[in-house]
């Protein structure tokens, strides 16, 4: 996951910035609404950083989110919904986990601690990015689009992976009610990620409370 700009710290509000984002929309689209939105969904990405990385870096985090986003695109049940104004403001999308042996990077072995059946096919619900332009308001609009992109399917958890030095982005997925279950790495990079995952619905969530819940909030530490 790409928890991007909105999930900091807020910038400084402006009257005309704010009245803009209390008129968002969100919307579903569809894979092939996706497909030709990619370029934008490109520029939203890079757009979201909070500072400007030099061109070279510019250049290889367009490629590299846009063969991400590609790769999605053409997973069994890829979902993505926008937030738009008179332009797009922010989006987020994922897939369904198949739970068929085929690891999500190393998700699969933190989500097997305690969860037992909730990651059987269809269990989990993988979100790869949220992403908002910067604004005060961006972690409210990152909240909507995250429910927005969860309600509908029969997942009975969440699952996202967040670079474990991003602290604000953490924070506030904490903050909503995510749980901390481990760590996995990304072969590119080395870069160590964070596995959160939420709870979808009462009953899972009663299902997710006592020992595991604390273990898996404490560990590894």
């Amino acid at each position: 996951m790409t928890a991007r700009a909105g999930l900091g710290q807020p910038r400084k509000r402006h009257d005309s910035e704010s009245s803009t984002m209390d008129a968002v929309r969100l919307r579903r689209v569809n894979r092939w609404q996706a497909q030709d939105l990619s370029g934008k969904l490109t520029d939203l990405y890079v757009d979201s950083r909070e500072t400007s990385p030099p061109e070279a870096c510019r250049r290889l985090s367009r490629r590299r989110f846009l063969n991400r986003l590609t790769a999605d695109i053409r997973r069994p049940g890829f979902a993505l919904v926008i937030a738009e104004t008179d332009r797009l403001v922010g989006c987020a999308f994922g897939f369904p986990v198949r739970g068929d042996g085929c690891l999500w990077l190393g998700v699969d072995a933190a989500l097997s601690r305690g969860i037992g059946q909730l990651t059987a096919p269809g269990g989990v619900f993988a979100v790869t990015d949220i992403l908002v332009r910067p604004h005060p308001r961006g972690a409210h609009v990152a909240r909507r689009l995250q429910d927005r992109l969860l309600a509908g399917h029969q997942a009975k958890l969440g699952a996202t992976l967040v670079d474990g030095a991003d602290l604000p982005a953490l924070a506030a997925l904490r903050s909503w009610g995510w749980l901390d279950v481990g760590e996995t790495w990304m072969p590119i990079g080395a870069t160590l990620l964070r596995v959160l995952v939420l709870p979808v619905g009462e009953r899972t969530t009663a299902r997710l409370r006592g020992p595991a819940h604390d273990a898996w909030t404490r560990w590894p530490g």
